[in-house]
């Protein structure tokens, strides 16, 4: 049995790439969501892992916690064309970009976290987030500028690219980031994927909600 430690999809944007990951890996593969922060969480992940990091995949004596690391796991085990685009260059540009999702954009993450339920108006971004914003825009057209006609999608059909980038759209989306044309399109291709539906429906059932502490919104509780 293979099992993924997930965080709330709610807040937790790498829980919810690994979530997608999983889904489009067609493998059996049973998934707990904890409430980010809570002591019970942690004991559980240490317990389980010997950290208290989320995503882990638990897989016989075989613990992963990086996303990125359960990402070519599970493309490893699934069918060819199932989480990587089947074209080899085309492989090779998704993890790339991905790559670049996983280690930067510093700036967008700190400023904008994920709250999926959550809507702002007239936030002000600083230039660096600003930076960041339009480098993912530059990602998103060089990766759909010659597949466009093949699919909605960064390689035309849904990947883990797009599962990397998900949670971006869904920040774009929480703070009102502006969005036209072809990048309108892309974000709403996204939003609507039945599997991106599915995170949504759960994060919105979720029982928990983050709250304001001394080092910002990180505490979970019960609502």
């Amino acid at each position: 049995m293979t099992t993924l430690l997930l965080g709330n999809m709610n807040y937790s944007s790498w829980s919810i790439r690994a979530a997608l990951v999983a889904k489009m890996s067609g493998l059996e593969i049973d998934t707990k969501v904890m409430p980010l922060a809570a002591t019970e969480t942690r004991e559980y992940l240490i317990e389980k892992t010997g950290y208290k990091q989320v995503p882990a995949l638990i897989s016989g004596d075989l613990i992963i916690r990086d996303s990125l690391a359960i990402t070519e796991w599970l493309a490893e085990s699934a069918a060819l064309g199932m989480i990587w685009p089947s074209d080899r260059r085309d492989r090779a540009r998704a993890r790339m970009v991905a790559a670049e999702m996983h280690s930067g954009f510093t700036s967008l993450r700190s400023e904008c976290f994920v709250d999926i339920r959550a809507r702002h108006s007239g936030v002000e971004l600083s230039p660096e987030t600003q930076n960041d914003i339009a480098r993912v825009k530059d990602i998103w057209a060089e990766c759909r500028l010659s597949r466009k006609q093949s699919g909605p999608y960064l390689f035309g059909d849904w990947s883990a690219a797009d599962a990397f980038y998900a949670p971006v759209v869904t920040r774009f989306r929480t703070y009102g980031v502006e969005l036209s044309g072809d990048d309108a399109d892309y974000s709403a291709a996204v939003l609507s994927h039945p599997d991106m539906l599915a995170i949504e429906a759960a994060a919105g059932a979720e029982p928990w909600q983050m709250i304001s502490g001394p080092n910002g919104m990180n505490f979970p509780s019960a609502v």
